[in-house]
């Protein structure tokens, strides 16, 4: 029996504007079930990237594979497709502040699917439901907190049941206690859609209460020198420049060791 290829595949991708490297030699698989974590320090490229695995800069070299086919070669139309099975939130959750939350995520459904008006919103009250916000349908996005604007852009993500969902700073601006049941909200969705989970943050907490696995970029190699789940890379990762992020040492200069 053949495995399956995993989800995403990042496949020696070199990230450059113009002649200036972001980053090189990029090689990681992310994993069926992973929430998976892009980590760093500040400008090393992780919101770059993630904007790469979303098809909205092309690498300078190298490829982005998704269940085994290349996003990068792949013509419009495929892209299209690929991403209809991908769901993503921003880190302002991206709303339309014209819409109610009910038009909001009946975007992509209107844009992708052949369903009724009546199955529209029977799937908005649901999806609506699963994250906390029933009977809010007809609010726009200035009527509620951050907090549920960021449960709402969620939502809208999993509108259409996605395989990969993407999260740039998603307990960005919050107060510990939202972070935190945004957090296990992820979680919940994930186990009950099956998806695989990828995020940007920088935020311990998170990191360490819901990633399984992770890749750390770094500003000085200008390359991943960490690959692994946070837990292992905090308590024995090589490179002390790892270890000091996972730990926020007070130190005011760390070497790498060999």
């Amino acid at each position: 029996m053949i495995d399956a290829p995993p989800p995403i595949e990042v496949r020696d991708v070199t990230m450059a504007y113009g002649d200036f490297v972001i980053q090189r030699d990029l090689n990681f698989p992310i994993n069926q079930g992973d929430i998976f974590v892009i980590m760093g320090g500040s400008g090393c490229g992780k919101s770059t990237l993630l904007k790469h695995m979303l098809g909205l800069i092309a690498p300078a070299a190298g490829d982005i594979v998704y269940s085994g086919q290349s996003f990068v070669h792949a013509n419009s139309n495929e892209q299209e497709r690929m991403r209809q099975r991908w769901g993503i939130t921003y880190q302002s959750g991206g709303l339309f502040s014209a819409m109610t939350l009910a038009e909001n995520i009946s975007l992509p459904l209107q844009l992708y699917t052949r369903f009724s008006p009546k199955e529209r919103m029977e799937i908005i009250a649901y999806k609506l439901a699963l994250v906390g916000l029933d009977g809010y349908q007809d609010y726009y996005p200035s009527e509620i907190s951050g907090g549920m604007r960021k449960r709402a852009a969620l939502a809208r993500a999993i509108a259409m049941d996605p395989d990969i969902l993407f999260f740039d700073e998603p307990s960005a601006g919050l107060d510990p206690i939202s972070s935190r049941l945004l957090d296990e909200l992820i979680v919940q969705l994930k186990e009950s859609i099956g998806a695989t989970v990828v995020m940007v943050t920088h935020e311990l907490p998170s990191i360490f209460a819901i990633a399984t696995n992770s890749v750390y970029l770094d500003a000085n190699t200008r390359t991943m020198i960490a690959y692994g789940d946070p837990r292992e890379l905090r308590d024995h990762s090589e490179q002390a420049v790892v270890r000091q992020f996972l730990t926020r040492s007070s130190a005011t200069k760390i070497e790498e060791t060999a």
